[in-house]
């Protein structure tokens, strides 16, 4: 059974990559957050993202979006001539901005488009491709198009999150839906979707035995222990933590030496962590974290937040 950390926009960066391996760990691959092209060229934060300099995770397994073959063509080959040799293709995103170009889960309603980037793929013989994605746009039954397509294609496996685009993060997974894919899918298949605990990843795991794993997200930045806990068994919440301050102080570090816009942006991004991590944290605690609107300030809210 493999674990695998989600790549979430703006949230599982380089530092947070870097720090939850040292700290935590239990994660076999980690998923860089989706590069493209703007204004036809690659921007240069998701260069930098995917610097081989930067990362110094075990596994890290680059993720791209793209709508026509010319971008994707593009996108693998500056990813292949980093050296990567593993490229997941993201047709998954839900937010308008992506999928209403037809890339992310926008690609779905499109099952030509779709084959056309799988035939794509064949002109990378030495690179293992997968895909993450959800069951469709608009209609949880987009999918059924797409499938057969991947089932013959080079695609090594599939991630799905069983929502679709519209809905982003809101309701419920459609654990019907999801059922009618697992069984009908012929290659790997993780899950992708609201794992936020031990428990519920085995009860999930008992019901799809034949999952080749699961792929955590939110409820790994709430929970940066979840993949461990899940391997190793649940750490007291005084261990947490102490690992949470550890892997806060790692963050800390790397984001001061790479970033020039002073203290003010530092602050920022230290602060986006929290929109997810700790949700149990005492309420006065977090509200102090919050609220700081100077990084002594705020070092030190979060220091007397995790005493």
């Amino acid at each position: 059974m493999e674990i695998n950390a989600a790549p979430l926009q703006g949230f599982t960066e380089s530092a947070w990559r870097n720090a939850h391996s040292q700290v935590f760990g239990g994660i076999d691959r980690y998923y860089v957050p989706f590069i493209r092209l703007e204004k036809g060229s690659i921007r240069n934060k998701d260069r930098r993202e995917v610097s081989l300099d930067r990362n110094n995770v075990q596994s890290l397994v680059p993720q791209i979006v793209a709508g026509e073959t010319e971008e994707f063509t593009l996108l693998v080959g500056f990813l292949h001539g980093l050296g990567y040799r593993t490229v997941d293709l993201n047709m998954g995103c839900p937010f308008p901005l992506i999928a209403n170009k037809g890339k992310g889960s926008g690609i779905l309603p499109f099952p030509d488009k779709v084959e056309s980037l799988l035939k794509a793929m064949e002109e990378f013989p030495d690179i293992s491709f997968s895909v993450k994605m959800r069951l469709g746009w608009k209609e949880v039954s987009e999918w059924r198009a797409v499938l057969p397509l991947l089932n013959r294609s080079c695609v090594r496996s599939v991630t799905l999150h069983p929502r679709v685009g519209k809905q982003q993060y809101k309701g419920l997974v459609n654990k019907d839906e999801f059922h009618a894919f697992y069984e009908a899918c012929e290659l790997p298949l993780f899950y992708n979707g609201d794992l936020r605990t031990v428990s519920g990843i085995q009860e999930l795991v008992e019901e799809f035995p034949r999952l080749k794993g699961v792929m955590l997200g939110r409820g790994l930045l709430a929970d940066p222990s979840l993949a461990k806990a899940f391997r190793e068994g649940k750490m007291s919440e005084a261990e947490l933590k102490n690992k949470v301050a550890e892997m806060h102080e790692l963050m800390y570090l790397y984001y001061r030496r790479i970033i020039e816009g002073g203290d003010s942006q530092l602050l920022a991004k230290l602060k986006t962590v929290w929109e997810y991590l700790l949700p149990d944290l005492d309420r006065k605690a977090r509200k102090a974290i919050l609220k700081s609107n100077r990084l002594d300030v705020y070092l030190k809210a979060v220091e007397d937040a995790l005493r």
